[in-house]
């Protein structure tokens, strides 16, 4: 019986202690105070994570291994409740109230400074919503393209394509639409940060209204055939239909180690990454536990040791099995996977750039339709 009540006694400590760190941490870098407790510690807890589909099966693979790790640690059934979309859609659903989750996870972290200054101007709340953040895995945005093409036109960036444009190469040109998709919002803000001179930081909305500026990506958009929603689709679609159908494209890096010896083998021509030399962007998918009202303080507990597990090097080693890069640096890159065998580069040797102002993402938006090409 003594053991069985200093069992229970450890079990607690650990709980509180583990905790009152994790509420001081939070309360360090988010600014929210701590609330007491007063009913006690719970025996199950729930909580929201709002993700995007591009880590889909990842999660889904090791969620269920949390909950049951949570249970064998704290003594406390833990559940946690799924919600996957895309990442504008994510944004729309926490501001219009749609979702209430205690965790979001856009696929990068251009959109914070995006959700927090629409979060402000929509709520009157004088606090940002998002405000600490950890990335969870990472895959660099590539202009994608035929090993064969590549090497004739010695395609190193998107000024490349305009100059193939102005000179009348014909070339078939896609991404998804900056609307739908936050790998086609970041293809979209290279295009304008290459065409701009500038980095994505040091956009300006004045640069988005620039005529020369949007000459020169409307003239990269002229060759655009296809608008889709996902990254994933241009993969697998030039991949099954070749060389001829689409020429260069823009996507996350694992869509490439996903089908560029499928294209090899079908069309005798690699699909290959092309890392942008003038800098690339990261889907660093963040893990941001929201600073809102309706995020309590066993949710925040709970939601902190899941942040811990997904960090957990075997969990960030099966990520690569999904062709995301470890977001912990202890973490050994499988040399298997990232190679030029599979179409991408082990290390990544251009600068990896910052995001934009959450004023400058908005006039992105506004700018698209400026540039789109309407014939398709």
């Amino acid at each position: 019986m003594l053991f069985v009540r200093r069992g229970y006694l450890l079990l607690l400590t650990g709980i509180l202690i583990g905790f009152m760190a994790f509420s001081l941490i939070a309360t360090l870098y988010s600014g929210i105070r701590p609330q007491a407790s007063t009913e006690g510690m719970p025996t199950e807890i729930e909580f929201e994570f709002l993700y995007t589909s591009e880590k889909q099966g990842w999660i889904e693979e090791v969620t269920p291994r949390f909950e049951a790790w949570f249970k064998q640690i704290f003594g406390i059934t833990v559940h946690v409740r799924l919600v996957v979309t895309g990442t504008h859609d994510t944004v729309n659903r926490i501001l219009d109230g749609s979702e209430r989750p205690t965790v979001w996870s856009p696929a990068a972290s251009i959109w914070i400074p995006y959700l927090n200054t629409k979060w402000r101007a929509i709520t009157g709340n004088n606090y940002d919503i998002a405000v600490d953040w950890t990335p969870l895995v990472l895959s660099p945005i590539v202009l994608a393209g035929w090993g064969s093409f590549i090497e004739q036109r010695q395609v190193t960036g998107f000024m490349d394509l305009y100059e193939l444009a102005k000179e009348g190469v014909d070339f078939k040109y896609g991404h998804p639409d900056p609307l739908l998709s936050n790998g086609g919002t970041m293809t979209v803000l290279l295009e304008f940060a290459e065409a701009a001179g500038k980095k994505p930081e040091d956009l300006t909305v004045e640069d988005l209204k620039n005529e020369t500026v949007i000459q020169i990506v409307r003239t990269i958009e002229s060759k655009a055939i296809y608008y889709g929603k996902s990254t994933g689709f241009f993969g697998a679609w030039a991949a099954e239909n070749g060389p001829d159908a689409i020429q260069f494209f823009g996507i996350y890096e694992n869509v490439i180690i996903d089908n560029s010896l499928k294209a090899l083998k079908k069309w005798n021509d690699p699909l290959v990454a092309i890392y942008p030399k003038k800098g690339t962007l990261m889907a660093d998918h963040p893990f941001v536990i929201l600073n809102a009202t309706w995020v309590d303080h066993w949710q925040r507990f709970a939601a902190g040791q899941y942040l811990f597990f997904l960090l957990k090097p075997d969990i960030q080693d099966l990520a690569q099995k999904h062709g995301f890069r470890p977001a912990i640096s202890s973490v050994p890159l499988d040399r298997s996977l990232f190679n030029p065998s599979n179409g991408v580069q082990y290390e990544i040797n251009v600068p990896i750039l910052k995001p934009l102002k959450g004023e400058v993402m908005e006039a992105i938006f506004t700018a698209w339709v400026k540039v789109r090409n309407t014939g398709i």
